[in-house]
């Protein structure tokens, strides 16, 4: 596929994501801030349904052999800080990235005023940091591009099919329990 394809398909699986994002309801502030405040768990569902079709969707066209995988290495400190940085934008303003644009297209001016000023300001922070932290901070606690198939040493459906397993638990019990 070409580059501009994938760009295209890219833009158009986007779109859809965030049209289903706010079908679902999860690019309105107080659904989210009722996530984080673990009283409704909409935005726990829907992203973990398309975590899941996902998993399934990406293991299906690898083994068709229409993608390959390539495993990029990483690290504890990469994960800390990105997730960190990621944690308290999402908390202070209720919304991620994703969710944050389906809320700007529908016209949230809480995103516009805020979000939005506040993503680049957190990019524009990364960038001239980046050069201080990368060799030191970042690279805490590296890991090699293992998968966590062969980490286990177990046939990718296994994990694929205990993932599904698991999910479809997690929303049997969420929904037994009223969350």
């Amino acid at each position: 596929m070409s580059n501009r394809k994938q760009l295209a398909a890219g833009l158009l699986f986007g779109m859809i994501f965030g049209f289903l994002l706010h079908k679902g309801g999860v690019t309105r502030y107080d659904v989210i801030m009722a996530q984080l405040l673990l009283r409704d768990f909409t935005v726990l569902k829907i992203m973990m349904s398309a975590v899941l079709v996902g998993t399934v969707g990406v293991h299906l066209l690898k083994a068709t052999g229409r993608v390959s995988f390539a495993p990029k290495s990483g690290s504890w400190g990469q994960n800390g800080i990105g997730g960190l940085v990621f944690g308290v934008g999402f908390a202070l303003l209720g919304y991620c990235p994703g969710t944050m644009a389906g809320a700007l297209a529908h016209g949230a001016l809480d995103v516009l005023l805020a979000g939005l000023p506040g993503m680049l300001i957190g990019c524009w922070l990364f960038a001239v940091l980046y050069p201080r932290v990368r060799g030191s901070l970042l690279l805490r606690g590296e890991f090699s591009r293992t998968t966590l198939p062969e980490l286990l040493g177990i046939n990718q459906w296994m994990l694929v099919s205990g993932l599904t397993m698991a999910v479809l638990l997690l929303f049997i019990w969420l929904e037994k329990t009223g969350l």
